[in-house]
């Protein structure tokens, strides 16, 4: 079974169990300070998790492109990836536990369907602590499908537990499903979960049944609800009976390319084949970046920073390979074929992700001249010691500071009889990496969708700044991302150069002189084609006949939006701009606060 059929049969089963197949949303959330990128296919959905009324109604479906960047140094392995697509079905107070594992089940095992082997096929569910009882309700529905009790297993909150996305929140017990791959144990102790590669995880299913309070005690919900999600690259893999998903075609015409650029041959050498790896997923993964409605470009910041970091690791294994010339845009360009069905922004975007990835290569050129001028400069002192050796920091800090890869410092080290401190640059690396996951995680764990009075205030007056920009600078501008703290907004807009403080008085007074008016901030639900209708501002990648809501500021704005909003736009007080910059190419930044 193909992606592409995977993909077709998940959506159509779910639309014949009453759910409604919806958009899924830009690899760049919207109006979310707590993550960079699409993370999950329950992501977008956060806010109707925790209680809001989604517009197509309870029972919902999609396939939904996600970014993970914790591990991009592990891409090269079989198994990492950054850029992947989850299937994913949710209950908004519908159904729960029953239905659903009943669906998983038939899904799993149906002919019609993914038609698995039932007697490979085991089950986890919650086992229960001194805060939250075990989960018997989920155990009880396995055996009532048939699942024998010795391939249903009990495991604790860290293997079968979600949330809260914040410190508070709904949250509850997920019962994973895991297919047996033949391998042999590893030991008396295997069972699904564990890492040596017998049992593989195919499909999640999250019951949110508890509130998780300040205080720490879990209550029950009203409406629980059910979010699952499946990994369509994992489980293809898996159908066809791959040891990993580059053998799949979701790789497999990009590693061709590559071969074709490189003159090597896939399966021949681990240390091209990791590089080989390292192109095809990091080139991907930039082109559906730069190639998304609310496309990144490269840069030093946010999301720019990492597309920066995965084309750069993409050029520096082009290099190993032997490729001197420029040829990201020859190996996005087999990616844009491969999902332009799929994801039609890629062919719309296709000149403009080409362009960049040049661009990117063409400066990365440059930074690399940088660097060895900079080796240069600290080569006599380097040869003054006797120990004939690059301290790891210094080598660290070529990689980190001028994006000079260790190698190309070990090769010009042993140019002058010299080894570089591997364990030393190792050291600085690590304390790097756990640097930045703490980042991440602190920022991932902001709490997703954690809307205060202020917030909800800032999100609101981003609607009215982009109309301002808009009416001020032109039809052009258009948002290209935006964060919001309790403190402040950040929006970031395409428009090709610095505006001027003229400029910004009048958008500043634009938005002043309609807060003054206290216009009502209504919303109404209606499809993408009267949202278009009625001159409402969205990315419209939303499927024919869906519904939107679509929120009206008075007579001043209209916009399609998920997140949260004000009643009357007396609640904002006075709009002030503090700066504005550069966000990347093509790209402007405003900071504002609201007094």
């Amino acid at each position: 079974m193909t992606g592409n059929e995977l993909r077709k049969k998940y959506i159509d089963f779910f639309v014949s169990r009453n759910h409604k197949e919806i958009s899924g949303q830009s690899l760049i959330p919207e109006n979310d300070p707590t993550v960079l990128f699409t993370t999950a296919g329950m992501h977008p959905l956060v806010p109707y998790l925790q209680g809001q009324p989604h517009p197509a109604g309870m029972r919902l479906t999609d396939y939904q492109k996600c970014i993970r960047t914790g591990d991009i140094e592990a891409v090269g392995d079989p198994s990492h990836l950054t850029f992947f697509e989850m299937l994913g079905n949710w209950s908004l107070g519908d159904y729960f536990k029953e239905e659903a594992l009943s669906m998983s089940w038939e899904f799993l095992t149906s002919e019609k369907y993914l038609g698995l082997d039932k007697e490979r096929l085991s089950v986890t569910v919650f086992n229960g602590d001194d805060e939250v009882p075990r989960d018997d309700d989920a155990a009880n529905i396995w055996r009532s499908l048939g699942v024998p009790e010795d391939r249903i297993y009990f495991l604790p909150r860290e293997d079968n537990w979600w949330g809260p996305a914040g410190k508070t929140g709904p949250c509850g017990p997920d019962s994973e499903m895991f297919y047996d791959t033949g391998k042999e144990s590893c030991g008396d102790d295997c069972k699904p979960g564990c890492h040596c590669g017998k049992y593989f995880e195919i499909w999640n299913d999250v019951f949110m049944q508890y509130n998780k309070t300040e205080d720490g005690q879990y209550i029950k919900l009203d409406a629980p609800c059910v979010d699952t999600g499946m990994g369509i690259e994992r489980t293809v893999t898996m159908l066809q009976g791959k040891n990993s998903v580059y053998q799949t075609e979701l790789f497999q015409p990009i590693i061709a390319k590559i071969e074709e650029l490189t003159g090597k041959t896939y399966g021949e050498n681990e240390e091209e084949d990791i590089s080989i790896r390292i192109i095809s997923d990091h080139c991907k993964s930039a082109t559906m970046i730069i190639g998304d409605p609310r496309g990144a470009k490269p840069s030093n910041l946010g999301q720019g920073y990492i597309l920066r970091r995965l084309i750069r690791r993409a050029v520096r294994h082009g290099r190993k390979l032997g490729i001197t010339e420029n040829f990201l845009g020859q190996v996005s360009q087999v990616a844009i074929d491969m999902y332009k069905d799929v994801y039609p922004e890629l062919l719309e975007k296709s000149d403009m992700i080409l362009s960049e990835l040049e661009l990117e290569e063409k400066q990365f050129s440059t930074t690399l001249k940088k660097g060895e001028h900079e080796f240069e400069k600290i080569l006599p002192n380097l040869l003054k010691n006797p120990k004939k050796e690059i301290p790891g920091r210094l080598a660290f800090k070529l990689y980190d500071t001028f994006g000079f890869p260790l190698e190309l410092t070990e090769e010009l080290a042993g140019e002058h009889g010299m080894t570089v401190d591997r364990p030393g640059f190792d050291s600085a690396f690590e304390k790097h990496q756990e640097a930045s996951k703490k980042g991440a995680d602190k920022i991932f764990k902001g709490g997703l969708a954690d809307h205060s009075v202020m917030t909800t205030r800032y999100h609101t007056v981003t609607h009215m700044l982009h109309e301002a920009l808009k009416r001020v600078l032109g039809d052009h501008v258009e948002q290209k991302g935006s964060n919001i703290t309790e403190e402040r907004l950040r929006f970031d807009f395409a428009h090709p150069e610095k505006m001027t403080n003229e400029e910004l008085k009048q958008v500043e007074d634009i938005v002043n002189a309609e807060i003054a008016k206290h216009h009502p901030v209504i919303m109404k639900t209606m499809t993408v084609e009267e949202a278009k209708a009625q001159g409402a501002r969205a990315l419209f990648s939303s499927k024919y006949g869906e519904q939107v809501k679509v929120y009206f500021i008075g007579d001043y704005s209209v916009e399609v939006c998920g997140g949260p909003h004000i009643e009357n736009t007396s609640e904002l007080g006075t709009f002030v701009i503090q700066k504005e910059q550069s966000s990347s190419r093509g790209v402007r930044r405003i900071k504002a606060i609201l007094k």
